[in-house]
């Protein structure tokens, strides 16, 4: 009976949170990021290439901007996503295909108030190996 309470409780929580996971790579897949900025963390750790650092949702949500408005999305692709056991924290790794190549994305989120919130967003450049 616990485990049933248990379950009734928190499915709500957990379908909404995956509904926000589904909503934040349906806008990586299409390049809109006005809806992903919705889900930036007030401050948040961006690593786009080479350059690094904590910025506020605003200054992120103009860097990300920038970069994509230089690399037009044209798909997003997941390639892994996990959960942490000790936290309400996921994580997604994908390709991005852009007109100026394809990028290794890295997302960390969090699990604020039944919302996904983006702590970490990461842009590499993807290797290939021979």
């Amino acid at each position: 009976m616990k485990q049933l309470l248990f379950v009734l409780l928190f499915s709500p929580i957990v379908t909404f949170a995956q509904s926000g996971m589904s909503q934040i790579t349906a806008a990586l897949n299409s390049g809109d990021m006005e809806t992903l900025g919705t889900y930036f963390d007030e401050s948040l750790e961006l690593s786009i290439l080479e350059e690094e650092g904590i910025y506020n949702k605003a200054q992120a949500l103009q860097k990300v901007k920038r970069f994509l408005g230089q690399n037009t999305v044209t798909s997003f692709t997941e390639v892994h996503q996990g959960a942490s056991r000790s936290s309400d924290s996921q994580y997604v790794i994908g390709n991005m295909k852009t007109s100026g190549g394809t990028y290794r994305v890295y997302l960390y989120l969090t699990n604020r108030n039944g919302k996904m919130i983006i702590q970490e967003f990461r842009f590499d450049s993807e290797w290939t190996f021979m």
